[in-house]
């Protein structure tokens, strides 16, 4: 049976947001070295080019957090994936396929073109970039602000 998902706009700074977040960056941090992680902290994500999503499961009687992610827009024709992350206890049902599908869908009704994402080049990333390579994205050079970092995988999707 497939998870019921809510995806909705979240404040980066909400409890229990927050602490998606900080699971994320301490993740990043225990697997990237220094200097390579550019997973964004919540101050990060509250400026007005990003827009944060939050996954919810109906499961029993209370709708649990599962996942989080953004879109920041690069310009108005290109926008990366930021700060993807499903809670470990959740990983395995297909919630961080679909949460990807759903940014893409958003990147496309708000009309960009190209949609990337910087992601490790490491083996704790194979999965991830498996899961983008099956969703259309194809590797590429840095973009945005990214320099080369032989850590960092990136990857982007043409939209039509």
């Amino acid at each position: 049976m497939e998870l019921e998902l809510c995806f909705t706009v979240e404040d980066p700074a909400a409890e229990p947001v927050t602490e998606l977040l900080e699971r994320h960056l301490a993740e990043m941090r225990a697997i990237s070295p220094p200097g390579s992680v550019y997973a964004l902290d919540v101050e990060g994500l509250r400026v007005p080019a990003v827009t944060v999503w939050t996954a919810q499961v109906s499961s029993g009687e209370t709708p649990r957090l599962v996942a989080c992610g953004a879109l920041n827009e690069l310009d108005r024709t290109h926008a990366e994936i930021k700060s993807m992350h499903t809670h470990s206890d959740w990983r395995g049902h297909g919630i961080a396929a679909r949460f990807v599908a759903f940014l893409i869908g958003e990147a496309r009704h708000r009309g960009y073109r190209r949609l990337s994402l910087e992601t490790g080049a490491f083996e704790a990333f194979a999965g991830a970039r498996r899961l983008y390579a099956r969703l259309g994205f194809e590797p590429c050079g840095p973009f945005a602000d990214y320099g080369n970092d032989p850590h960092s995988a990136f990857m982007t999707l043409h939209l039509s």
